[in-house]
């Protein structure tokens, strides 16, 4: 059945089934990220005043000490007493899996994100939980491929559904989860995905609101330019919120480089004592800090506590994350842009007459400038501010200062995506070629070569002349798990010929071209079949069904031709 299965997948209605399987990824993925926020909320709300699970600010000076300090503690002797492949978290573990692993992403992994990052946000920390939710989100659409035995290319896309769900579950923006998960995870754009993808966003927004209602995710006030001399502050806003991008960069670079080498439970309790300090004159800086967002955008806070909470939230953030405190970094992004846009809002406001627009508009600005500049991704920054704000009044300007931050940050001062630095002081190379990423999309299943026969090593005359009056293109004999011979059938004829019928006929002993096989996984993607060819210097693949140990039929024949026909320009006619 899993072999029918898969082979429908590859076939003309593989759509329908992506389709479904996106649905039940979304689904899956909302309910994980509905149970991830509440666990964190219920715990925050039973020991904050009010029962508001932001208000940090109201705890005494010595818990806004203790309280990030003794979470990083208890982070580190949980990780440190875990095994290591199962410390990996967080966005850039996604994209590891995704480059690395055949978007195998491990249940273990996810188990201790769940957890981590919940510690993390309740203690105080100085992080967010979107990052953890993309986490768990594309695991929940890795293991349900991986339970379907779906192909790795398949898989791919089920993970970027997950990863889609998380965004739309998180903010209640559909649409801008699936740009996101193209953009800055998957990081290019297929077309063939975006129905699942598209299809996961929407279920798990569904299964969000279900939760907790449809409200955005910040109280945004009317948003419209004032007038079009406004635009240069709005270019200074980017130009600035660029700046702050580059600081938060190489802030977390920095941490991050302090962090090699030494004890994952020192390293987190450090974060914690940084961040208890930064907490003690600048509370706000603790947990997800929406509250100060949509303090921000209502005018409710002075600029010089604006500019001091900007300052103080890159350092806290870049400590807790570059030392190892298993959060996300999209939440406080958005608080640091607020912070600055409103802080230049209602400078522009001072000094110029002709700024009308409120406060929240230029925050607003500030968290798309912010996201669009720390992540280097301008669309997914745009979306998510037009989802935000439900205005097409935030277009132009939104626009303007996010292109202006990207801009600033990746030419001037030389920044990257801030996932693809952090996976690249890890040893990862996510520098793929045009040619790789469309082979990667293509499954054996697809490309392969199915006129084959499966035969034994031996045969009579009455068995080949059988097998040849089939007229396969390959013949495989001497599988094993690993191997097999492959023999042109027209050696075997001219074999059959030179016989006298009687006998039997050794494929390994007549002459003949045989070539040796490696065998390879009918999940697999192209991309793989090829680097396995290239790597182990063998002449052809035979394609198997692995997850059934006891299946051991040969289900294609796979060679460097028959690949490089999937990508190769035709010869022009002559």
């Amino acid at each position: 059945m899993r072999q029918r299965l898969h082979a429908r997948m590859v076939g003309m209605d593989a759509l329908w089934h992506l389709a479904l399987f996106g649905v039940l990824s979304g689904l899956l993925a909302g309910l994980v990220i509905v149970a991830f926020r509440l666990l964190i909320e219920s715990v925050q709300m039973s020991f904050l005043a009010d029962s508001n699970p932001e208000n940090y600010e109201a705890l005494a000076w010595w818990w806004r000490l203790l309280l990030p300090t003794g979470g990083g503690l208890l982070i580190g002797l949980v990780f440190q007493a875990t095994q290591a492949q199962s410390r990996s978290v967080g966005v850039v573990h996604v994209m590891e899996r995704l480059a690395y692993h055949q978007a195998n992403l491990p249940l273990s992994n996810a188990i201790m994100q769940f957890f981590g990052a919940a510690v993390a946000i309740i203690s105080g920390h100085s992080v967010g939980r979107e990052g953890p939710a993309v986490h768990l989100g594309a695991t929940a659409g890795s293991r349900l491929a991986q339970g379907l035995h779906l192909s790795n290319s398949s898989s791919r896309t089920l993970v970027a559904c997950g990863v889609a769900a998380a965004i739309a579950a998180s903010f209640n923006t559909p649409l801008a989860g699936v740009v996101f998960a193209m953009e800055v995870v998957l990081m290019e754009y297929v077309l063939a995905s975006f129905i699942p993808v598209i299809l996961a966003a929407v279920a798990a927004t569904i299964v969000s609101r279900i939760f907790f209602g449809d409200a955005p995710a910040f109280d945004v006030p009317p948003m419209q330019l004032g007038s079009m001399q406004e635009i240069p502050y709005v270019l200074l806003l980017g130009l600035v919120v660029g700046c702050i991008a580059a600081l938060f960069y190489y802030c977390l670079r920095y941490f991050s480089a302090v962090a090699k080498g030494r004890p994952l439970w020192q390293r987190t309790t450090l974060a914690g004592l940084l961040v208890g300090v930064c907490a003690v004159f600048v509370p706000a800086i603790m947990g997800i800090g929406y509250d100060t967002v949509n303090g921000a955008m209502l005018g409710q806070l002075g600029i010089g506590l604006l500019l001091l909470i900007v300052l103080v939230k890159v350092v806290a953030t870049s400590a807790a994350l570059g030392l190892g405190v298993p959060g996300g970094l999209i939440g406080p992004t958005l608080m640091i842009g607020a912070c600055a846009g409103a802080a230049l809002g209602a400078l522009a406001a001072m000094l110029s007459p002709d700024v009308t627009s409120s406060a929240g508009h230029y925050a607003m600005i500030g968290m798309g400038a912010m996201m669009g500049a720390t992540l280097q991704a301008p669309l997914a920054a745009l979306i998510a501010l037009l989802e935000l704000t439900a205005n097409p009044h935030i277009i132009l300007p939104g626009m303007l200062a996010i292109v202006s931050a990207s801009l600033v940050s990746s030419q001037v001062f030389g920044t990257r995506s801030i996932f693809m630095m952090l996976g690249e002081m890890r040893g990862l190379n996510y520098q793929d070629s045009p040619v790789a990423q469309a082979l990667r999309r293509i499954s054996v299943m697809k490309g392969m070569d199915r006129e084959v026969v499966h035969c034994s090593r031996q045969l009579g005359a009455a068995e080949a002349d059988e097998i040849l009056r089939r007229q396969p293109h390959w013949l495989v004999f001497d599988c094993d798990k690993e191997r097999a011979q492959v023999l042109a059938p027209a050696d075997l004829a001219r074999r059959l010929e030179a016989a006298d019928g009687e006998g039997l006929i050794d494929l390994a002993a007549i002459p003949a071209q045989r070539a040796e096989a490696l065998a390879i996984d009918m999940r697999a993607s192209l991309q793989e079949a090829l680097q396995l060819l290239r790597e182990r210097q063998a002449e052809m693949l035979y394609v198997v069904n692995r997850a059934d140990p006891d299946c051991c039929a040969v289900l294609g024949v796979l060679t460097e031709e028959d690949i490089e026909e999937h990508y190769r320009y035709p010869a022009a006619n002559a």
